[in-house]
């Protein structure tokens, strides 16, 4: 009798390729993610401002303060009168060494872009005063429109 091998298959090869059914899954899911995230963030809330309810007494006759008017052309008024950069920072630090409790009341148009009236704001703040009120038109009631 003789004994003999058998012949043997070579078997299973290693696989050398990716799978990417995995990878796809995970981009299918962020895809998804970022489609239902970016009108989300992108978007905006819009708002017609300024317009508030001012409480009763809330000025009183003996507080000190300033009039400072931005209109929609971004044009700068002090009490009334135009003025231009220069002449507004001189007269910020003469208010300032005035008296630095003065109260500025800021009235900007809604169309002034809100980088201008920040920058503004910094002005005033760099020369001294700290006081600032925003000045808004009461509401329109439903019986005057």
């Amino acid at each position: 009798m003789s004994f003999g091998r058998l012949e043997r298959g070579p078997g299973h090869q290693p696989m050398s390729e990716i799978n990417v059914t995995p990878l796809v899954d995970v981009l299918l899911v962020l895809l998804v993610v970022f489609i239902i995230a970016a009108p989300i963030m992108a978007s905006r809330l819009a708002l017609e401002l300024p317009r508030a309810q001012t409480p009763a007494g809330a000025a009183s006759g003996q507080e000190v303060f300033v009039s400072i008017e931005v209109d929609a052309q971004g044009r700068v008024h002090w009490d009334g009168q135009p003025l231009d950069a220069d002449a507004l920072r001189e007269r910020l630090q003469q208010t300032a060494r005035r008296d630095p409790a003065t109260e500025l009341q800021l009235r900007a148009d809604t169309s002034v872009p809100y980088g201008q009236v920040l920058a503004l704001i910094g002005q005033a703040q760099s020369a001294g005063l700290s006081r600032i009120g925003f000045v808004a038109e009461p509401p329109v009631s439903a019986s005057a429109r």
